[in-house]
């Protein structure tokens, strides 16, 4: 889920920025060193949107940058596990569909698409149910659930992020559609 969130860090400002808008320059390098990394309490970082604050500076001797103490607003993504998503499949492959949630990509492998068997259709790129028919493409809109969360500060594009749709109200957007078209007929059947 995404949040709006106030936070507080240190940020440098290099000695050949010194003379230029302050709130502009402290802006322009949190948004260097912050967005699109990933703090395991946080969150993953998405954009600073604006500053609050700027306290006193520090001066470290032999370095001639200055350290300001900051309070400013960012967007943030937090994910947590068996959460519901939304996100869109960017590429898919013989072992399952790789779903960009926004600023970051999940795994759905095969054995969590569905009960069905799963058949690879590599020429055009898509995932077949052998008995349902039912397809997934790319630039398909899915929702799963998150069952496996691994985020790493250090390289974020080595986080790990599983997704299952082998639950009622999953899949992909027809599939639900299909469902909810179901559930109205059967109704109207009783």
């Amino acid at each position: 889920m995404y949040y709006r969130m106030k936070l507080q860090d240190k940020v440098r400002v290099p000695p050949g920025r010194l003379g230029e808008d302050l709130k502009t320059v402290v802006l322009d390098e949190l948004q260097k060193q912050l967005e699109g990394s990933i703090d395991k309490e946080i969150g993953i970082f998405i954009a600073v949107t604006g500053i609050e604050d700027i306290g006193e500076g520090d001066i470290i001797p032999g370095d001639g940058a200055v350290y300001y103490y900051v309070e400013f607003d960012a967007v943030v993504l937090r994910l947590s596990m068996q959460e519901i998503v939304e996100g869109e499949v960017v590429e898919t492959t013989s072992f399952g569909a790789f779903v960009s949630l926004g600023p970051i990509d999940a795994m759905l492998h095969v054995s969590q698409i569905s009960d069905d068997f799963i058949n690879y259709d590599e020429k055009n790129g898509r995932l077949i149910c052998q008995e349902t028919k039912r397809q997934i493409a790319v630039g398909d809109g899915v929702r799963a659930r998150v069952v496996s969360l691994s985020l790493s500060e250090r390289d974020p594009r080595e986080s790990k992020i599983g997704l299952t749709m082998r639950q009622a109200g999953l899949g992909t957007e027809n599939w639900i559609e299909e469902d909810m078209e179901a559930a109205k007929a059967d109704g109207a059947k009783e």
